[in-house]
C-alpha cells in the first residue's frame, strides 16, 4: 500500500535475486515495479482475494478494511471494491464467494450440551486449530469450554528455537489438566519446525514434544484419565527428500493413533479416518455419537 523496494526488472527477476540473497517468499519484502507505477491498486478497484483460509487472510485483508488498521504504516489506503473468496470473519461487511458450511452437533457442542466442561490450549501458531477450526469456523467457544493461548517465542524461524512453547504449554496443562472433562491440546513443533527443512532442529522438536507428552501420560494416569495421541498429516518424519533437498512440505504419510490409559492392555485401536476421531473420543466420554458424525469409534475390545 503505497511502500515497498522499487524494482527496474521484472517480476520474475526480481523474485529470482531475492532468493539469491537468502530470502524465500516468507520473508520477501513488498516489490514496487517502476514500469507498472500506474498499475497499482487504487481507488474504485475490485480486489478479489482467493485464499480460502481465514486464519491466513484476515491480517491482509484489514490493511484494506479497517479505518484504525495499525500493522504497518499505510502511504496511501485506496477505496476499493474488496470481495473474499471465503467468509473471513463475521464483523467484515464485504461480500464473500462462498459462505460457511453448516455443521450440526461436532464434538465441542456435543460435550457442552451434556454439561461437561473442556479445555483448549495451544500456543498462538496452533491456538485458532484448537479452537476456531475444531468448532467448525465458529469463533465462540461453547458453554462450559475454556480456552488457554500460551505465546509463541519471537524468532524468524522456529529452528533457531525448536522447542517453541511447548514446556510451558505442557506446565500450564498440568495445572489444570483435573479440572476437565475434555481437553483439547496441540503441540505446534513437529509441524512448525518441520517447515524449516532443517533435520536438526526437527529432531531436536520431536525429542522436545516426547517428554512433554511423557510429561501429561503420566498425570494422566495417575489421575485415571484416557488419552488419545494423533495428527492431521505428517510433516517432520520425512524432512528431506529423496535427491538429498529439504523436504518443507507436508507429507501424506499415514499417521499413529495412539490410545493410553490404564485399560490399555484390553483395547486396540483399528486403522481409520480424521472423521474417526470425534467417535471414539464420544466412546471415551460416555456421550451417545449423534447422528451426523459419521465416523466410528476406532477402540476395540481385545
Amino acid at each position: 500500500l503505497g511502500r515497498g523496494e522499487v524494482c527496474k526488472s521484472s517480476p520474475s527477476a526480481a523474485i529470482d535475486r531475492q532468493y539469491r540473497n537468502g530470502k524465500t517468499d516468507e520473508f520477501m519484502p513488498p516489490l514496487i515495479f517502476s514500469y507498472a507505477n500506474e498499475q497499482r491498486v487504487r481507488d474504485a478497484d475490485v480486489v478479489l482475494f482467493f485464499n480460502f483460509r481465514a486464519d491466513r487472510a484476515r491480517q491482509l485483508s484489514q490493511a484494506f478494511l479497517l479505518k484504525d488498521f495499525d500493522g504497518f504504516d499505510r502511504e496511501v489506503w485506496p477505496k476499493v471494491h474488496f470481495v473474499t473468496l471465503t467468509e473471513y470473519d463475521a464483523t467484515y461487511t464485504t461480500p464473500f464467494i462462498f459462505g460457511r458450511e453448516k455443521l450440526a452437533h461436532i464434538l465441542g457442542e456435543v460435550v457442552s450440551a451434556a454439561g461437561k466442561s473442556q479445555l483448549r490450549i495451544a500456543e498462538t501458531e496452533k491456538y485458532a486449530h484448537v479452537t476456531y477450526f475444531f468448532n467448525g469456523g465458529i469463533e465462540k467457544p461453547f458453554p462450559g469450554e475454556d480456552r488457554k493461548l500460551i505465546p509463541s517465542p519471537k524468532v524468524a524461524t522456529y529452528d533457531l528455537k525448536p522447542e517453541m512453547s511447548a514446556f510451558e504449554v505442557t506446565d500450564e496443562l498440568l495445572a489444570r489438566v483435573a479440572n476437565y472433562d475434555l481437553i483439547i491440546l496441540n503441540f505446534a513443533n513437529p509441524d512448525m519446525v518441520g517447515h524449516t527443512g532443517i533435520v536438526r532442529a526437527g529432531i531436536k522438536a520431536v525429542e522436545t514434544v516426547d517428554e512433554c507428552v511423557g510429561r501429561i501420560m503420566r498425570e494422566l494416569l495417575e489421575l485415571d484419565g484416557k488419552c488419545l495421541v494423533t495428527a492431521d498429516h505428517g510433516n517432520c518424519e520425512q524432512m528431506c527428500n529423496p535427491d538429498g533437498s529439504p523436504n518443507t512440505a507436508h507429507t501424506s504419510n499415514l499417521v499413529h493413533f495412539i490410545y493410553v490409559a490404564r485399560d490399555s492392555a484390553q483395547l486396540r485401536c483399528k486403522d481409520g479416518i480424521l472423521a474417526d476421531v470425534a467417535p471414539t473420543l464420544l466412546f471415551l466420554l460416555g456421550l451417545p455419537q449423534p447422528k451426523e458424525m459419521t465416523g466410528h469409534n476406532l477402540l476395540v475390545q481385545i
